[in-house]
């Protein structure tokens, strides 16, 4: 599996939290990513893998939030990445 597809589904599952955090709020917002930084690709991931995600929540501010994840398989990191998102208004159809 390619680590920007990793990386990718570890902002897929940030995403997903904030959205679940947020309960009923959540009805009316969007989440758009503002950065990835500090991604490490520690070993390849190979067909066949179980590639478990692990995203913890690491700081909120008002609409600003900051998450760390990491995809392992067997316990093993594979890769890690923190991303920075905003959670905004839904625009009107």
């Amino acid at each position: 599996m390619p680590g920007v597809l990793i990386v990718e589904a570890l902002a897929q599952a940030a995403a997903i939290h904030a959205m679940l955090s947020m309960g009923q709020e959540a009805e009316d917002k969007l989440v758009y990513f503002m950065s990835i930084d500090g991604a490490k690709f520690r070993h390849p991931v190979e067909p066949g893998c179980l590639l478990r995600l692990h995203v913890t929540q690491q700081h909120v501010r008002a609409r600003v939030r900051r998450y760390r994840g990491v995809a392992t398989v067997e316990d093993q990191s594979m890769a890690e990445a923190e991303f920075t998102a905003m959670i905004a208004d839904r625009p009107a159809a």
